[in-house]
């Protein structure tokens, strides 16, 4: 590849990358209305991994770390801001990054062998370290207020109101979401590609 078709891959990559910041701003907005239980259900996984994807690990992290500034933004974190801020800023900026980078270095690790099982793959890894961090972070940070909460929804088990209560239905739709239209899209971009 010469040093002109590298540039111009580097350009599309950056510019496929800035559109889909752009989707991610404004799926995490509409996804607001999107609620079960106290959080909404981020449509925004789905961008993640199409940027990983399609445009690398960097671009992975990146459209996460955005995904986390918005949910800041939105006020979708204001029940945990309101207990510990650093906590909730470390936990949210650092599940949106660190899902894109997971799904990034899967579908690298991946790709050679099959595009359609690495993109499959990516999209399973992503909201499992999304949400996977989150409730580490509750533990970390919020443990307390995790267990008041679970009490008031009826919960006697902690772990039981982590899993159902906080992460359950919204992690099912979050990962069914991805799972299913993430690898059409890359495989859709890929054929468009050619």
């Amino acid at each position: 590849m010469t040093n002109s078709q590298k540039r111009k891959q580097n350009t599309q990559k950056i510019v496929f990358t800035a559109l889909l910041t752009a989707l991610v701003v404004v799926l995490q907005y509409v996804s607001m209305a999107l609620r079960f239980g106290t959080f909404s259900i981020t449509l925004v996984l789905v961008p993640v991994v199409i940027g990983a994807a399609t445009c690398g690990v960097i671009s992975g992290g990146w459209l996460g770390f955005v995904f986390g500034v918005i949910v800041l933004l939105t006020g979708d974190a204001a029940p945990f801001l309101a207990i510990d801020v650093f906590g909730t800023i470390l936990t949210v900026l650092l599940k949106g990054t660190l899902c894109g980078i997971a799904a990034g270095l899967v579908y690298k690790a991946l790709h050679k062998k099959n595009q359609y099982l690495a993109v499959a793959a990516a999209a399973v890894v992503c909201p499992i370290v999304n949400t996977g961090v989150f409730l580490l972070g509750c533990l970390a940070f919020f443990l307390e207020t995790i267990k008041s909460w679970g009490v008031a929804a009826g919960f006697t088990n902690i772990t039981a109101y982590m899993f159902i209560g906080l992460a359950g239905i919204n992690f099912i739709i979050e990962f069914a979401t991805n799972v299913i239209l993430a690898p059409v899209i890359v495989r859709v971009l890929k054929f468009a590609k050619k």
